[in-house]
Order: C-alpha cells, then structure tokens, then sequence
C-alpha cells in the first residue's frame, strides 16, 4: 500500500497508508486529519481539500484540470504546487508523495 506524507498547518509531517485508487483528499481525511474540510466530498466543486505537492512528486500527478485550476484561483493561498487533493489519484507511482495542507481561506 503506497504511503503518504502529511504535513499539517502546524508543520508536523506524518506518513499514513493510502490505498490505490482513492484520492489525496480521502486519504487525507479517512486518517483522521481535521484541518482539510473537503466540503464537497470530492466533487470538485470548492477548493477546502488544497493542498501543495511537494515539487518532486509534479510530474507524477495528474495533469490540472479546467475545472481545478478555476477553482484554485479562488484561493488566496495559490501557489505553483497547488492542487486540490480530490483531483489527485493515489497510484503506485506517487508511493511516498509529500501534501502540505493549505492554509484556510
């Protein structure tokens, strides 16, 4: 099972277990994280799961979507590894894939 690194909003990094197929945000929330709110469930349709890919990991994850990047731009907190963690797939690939969550809007 591919692993994932969190780092929280206080900095503290933890490394939990994400199972293929499911998104970055379900994993993060599935473990317990009370920080990424991801009010829409996955929908892609609010920015509350952003979260910033560690450079490393870029070019691993799915292209950027329309959709996706409308959103982000709603954001204050915008950055150039900004994602939102619903539009990432968790793969074999991205085993040990580093997310930051995003401040709150």
């Amino acid at each position: 099972m591919p692993k994932l690194v969190v780092v929280n909003r206080a900095g503290v990094e933890t490394a939990v277990e994400a199972s293929v197929g499911v998104s970055v945000m379900e994993a993060i929330r599935d473990n317990g994280f009370d920080e990424l709110l991801a009010l829409c469930g996955g929908c892609c349709s609010c920015a509350t799961c952003h979260v910033y890919v560690d450079p490393a990991f870029a070019g691993k994850v799915n292209p950027l979507s329309e959709d996706e990047n409308d959103l982000l731009d709603s954001t204050d907190h915008r950055t150039e590894n900004s994602r939102l963690g619903c539009q990432i797939e968790i793969t074999g690939e991205l085993d040990g894939l580093k997310v930051t969550i995003a401040p709150e809007d």
